[in-house]
């Protein structure tokens, strides 16, 4: 196995949550109000899954040219809130050969600073 250079993100903000809103057309208030986030017994505003998904997405294209991505999913575990501060990792676990073509097996993962695991996910790039 052969890990890959960690990705750091800044601290989660709740303008980028509301800027994410607006991007991806995700208006859910448990992600911009915080009262709604309050009410619905989540103590504040989570950030969207799918920012979490896109900052895992945008580490494998730092780690392996964009067009070689031939699978990605991930499974989510914790929520992620404004004030954390996320790392990436991952790592290559395997070569197999699909559809005539060599490719890298691997795994991803997104940690907060206190080491809880809020993404972990599999990918096949191609080599």
């Amino acid at each position: 196995m052969s890990e890959l250079t960690a990705i750091h993100k800044p601290e989660i903000t709740h303008t980028q949550l509301v800027k994410y809103a607006g991007a991806s057309g995700d208006f859910n208030p448990i992600h911009t109000v915080v009262p709604i986030g309050e009410k619905a017994g989540l103590d504040g505003v989570i950030a969207h899954g799918m920012l979490i998904m896109g900052m895992a997405g945008e580490a494998l294209a730092d780690w392996f040219p964009r067009k070689n991505l031939r699978k990605f999913k991930v499974r989510f575990s914790k929520m992620t809130r404004p004030g954390e501060k996320l790392t990436i990792e991952g790592k290559v676990t395997g070569e197999i050969m699909e559809k005539d073509e060599k490719r890298l097996t691997g795994e991803v993962s997104v940690k907060n600073e206190a080491g809880e695991v809020k993404l972990s996910g599999q990918f096949e790039v191609k080599i």
